[in-house]
């Protein structure tokens, strides 16, 4: 298994399993002490974050058969976890992170993007 698809394959699986454990903890363990806002931020990461890491299994199945490269699910991957981890830092560990959200969600647009073009010009 070449390492960049490895790579996107092992990231996939942290998305999930942070969108699902975070977001059960979000749900039950933090609705007595957090903040809406808080809430609204670990849910909104957790949603992204599991919506890629299927976005980057199917990816993944594409890469396989030589329909798209590896770019595409690698994007879908690293930017949830990019920007799901940014937005769990800011809601639970109040840190203020400046840009990095925006460069994790820039990086799944990217990995659509990617999608896009290799589906247009694929023959």
């Amino acid at each position: 298994m070449p390492l960049l698809f490895r790579l996107a394959l092992v990231v996939a699986a942290l998305d999930g399993l942070l969108g699902v454990g975070l977001g059960a903890f979000a749900a039950h363990g933090l609705k007595a002490t957090a903040t809406p806002d808080q809430l609204a931020l670990v849910q909104t990461a957790s949603l992204y974050q599991m919506i890629h890491a299927a976005a980057t299994l199917g990816a993944l199945w594409l890469v396989e058969r030589g329909r798209v490269s590896v770019a595409a699910p690698l994007a879908f991957a690293v930017g949830a976890f990019v920007f799901g981890g940014a937005l769990y830092a800011i809601a639970l560990a109040d840190l203020r992170l400046g840009m990095v959200a925006p460069i994790g969600g820039t990086m799944m647009l990217i990995g659509w993007a990617w999608l896009l073009v290799s589906a247009a010009i694929r023959r």
